[in-house]
């Protein structure tokens, strides 16, 4: 299947189909840490999926949880503690949680899709890329259409976001000839294969969201053969949290950039 020419927006100037380190890798369970990010950048990835959340006094931090229960050996929600508690916390008991903007400055040629986890979180990530300019370097996603609509009305069209879930379910219902309202201003869809016992991407979906001039990104993939397969049915992008296999499926096509 032929794949999306790139729309407009220079976040998408990589060659499809996209590998995404997500969360940086899961390697000794560093997920989301500059550690992470290293070993990803080393391994030559240049797309890097994170999430963003806000402590108590406004500090941005990549980190998928809203507690520091399950992976540090800290404990609270971030958004109720200061940076200063937050900071000392670590991953595996190893490595610290970042800072979102450290990791903008450290990686300056990487591309990073942002997952808002938390409302308060929005404005302080759009600030954030005002700030540094990064326009082209952040695309934002969020399962609530209504965040990331809203991060778009912010920011206007500088700014690449992705769709909701009430978004992904009007482009799935629109690949199926069901009529169904669907945001204009997004680049791209980034869903899961299946979710909930339901297929979501399949060569209709896949088709729909081309003839709209998106993207389609697709995660958790650690399976060589389901990555294959997502290729062969035309997907622009795959997020991974092991790198090595997702390198090579790509590099075995010809494929890896």
């Amino acid at each position: 299947m032929t794949r999306v020419q790139q729309p407009g927006h220079p976040y998408l100037d990589h060659p499809s189909p996209i590998p995404f380190a997500h969360r940086g890798g899961t390697a000794d369970g560093l997920e989301n840490t500059a550690a992470a990010f290293r070993r990803a950048a080393a391994t030559g990835y240049r797309y890097f999926e994170t999430d963003v959340h806000t402590t108590a006094d406004g500090k941005l931090v990549a980190f998928h949880d809203a507690t520091l229960d399950r992976v540090t050996d800290t404990r609270g929600r971030i958004a109720e503690l200061p940076w200063s508690e937050v900071s000392r916390a670590r991953v595996a008991g190893k490595e610290p949680l970042p800072l979102f903007e450290d990791l903008l400055d450290e990686f300056p040629q990487a591309r990073w899709n942002v997952d808002i986890k938390a409302e308060g979180a929005l404005e302080p990530l759009i600030e954030l890329v005002r700030r540094r300019d990064a326009w082209d370097r952040i695309c934002v996603g969020s399962f609530s259409e209504r965040r990331v609509a809203l991060a778009y009305r912010l920011a206007g069209p500088r700014l690449a976001t992705s769709y909701g879930v009430r978004g992904v379910l009007g482009l799935r219902l629109r690949s199926l000839g069901i009529p169904a309202a669907v945001r204009t201003g997004a680049v791209c869809v980034q869903v899961p294969e299946v979710q909930s016992g339901v297929r979501i991407v399949d060569r209709r979906f896949v088709r729909e969201a081309h003839a709209r001039g998106l993207q389609v990104h697709v995660w958790t993939v650690n399976d060589a053969g389901r990555m294959a397969t997502l290729l062969d049915t035309g997907v622009d992008g795959i997020m991974t949290d092991d790198l090595e296999t997702l390198r090579t499926v790509l590099s075995d096509r010809g494929v890896w950039h």
